[in-house]
């Protein structure tokens, strides 16, 4: 519970990256969210990759034990020209999803397309808006560093209702390239 009497939610957003995985905590109470840390869990280029693996997975369920979010948000990987460099970011987002959920926490996944339009309104905004977005929307006062940046809008649109998206296929509406689509329901009719 908060001062205010109404619950309070807190959520670690995450972006996962091999080199840099931005992470941003926020609390959400009633309809205001508040900033709580953000910044970035860096490996070592030169390291192996199960040892940068490590570094990822051990940094975020420091932060968890540290913060102690309620639930937890990252971003879909997309699909990238260098087959190679989606497979390096798919592993780390892996490393980063598993530290998550052993640490016991609830993952909801959002694709870059979803965040933005949460975030900006606009699904293809660039990254300074985002930033610009973000700072504003949590007071900050200054610019956060893109990584962290993107991990606080993971945050913010899991805060701001995107944990219903999922849930919305249920009710006859799916999401396609971040957009909501009604889908027909068919169903059969009673007594044939």
């Amino acid at each position: 519970m908060s001062e205010t009497g109404l619950p309070a939610l807190r959520i670690l957003g995450v972006d996962p990256g091999l080199r840099v995985t931005g992470f941003g905590v926020i609390e959400k109470v009633g309809s205001r969210l508040r900033y709580l840390a953000s910044g970035c869990i860096r490996t070592t280029i030169g390291d192996s990759l199960p040892i940068r693996l490590g570094t990822i997975h051990t940094g975020l369920r420091e932060l968890v034990a540290q913060h102690r979010p309620d639930e937890a948000a990252t971003e879909i990987v997309f699909v990238n020209v260098n087959p190679q460099s989606t497979l390096l970011l798919g592993q780390a987002r892996g490393a980063a999803i598993s530290a998550l959920v052993s640490s016991g926490l609830a993952v909801a996944e959002y694709t870059a397309l979803q965040v933005k339009q949460a975030v900006v309104g606009n699904g293809h905004a660039d990254k300074v808006q985002v930033q610009h977005m973000v700072r504003h929307l949590l007071s900050l006062p200054s610019m956060p560093g893109a990584d962290a940046a993107d991990a606080l809008a993971c945050a913010i649109a899991h805060a701001h209702g995107g944990q219903g998206l999922g849930r919305l296929a249920a009710g006859g509406l799916q999401v396609r390239g971040g957009r909501l689509i009604l889908r027909k329901v068919v169903g059969k009719k009673e007594g044939g």
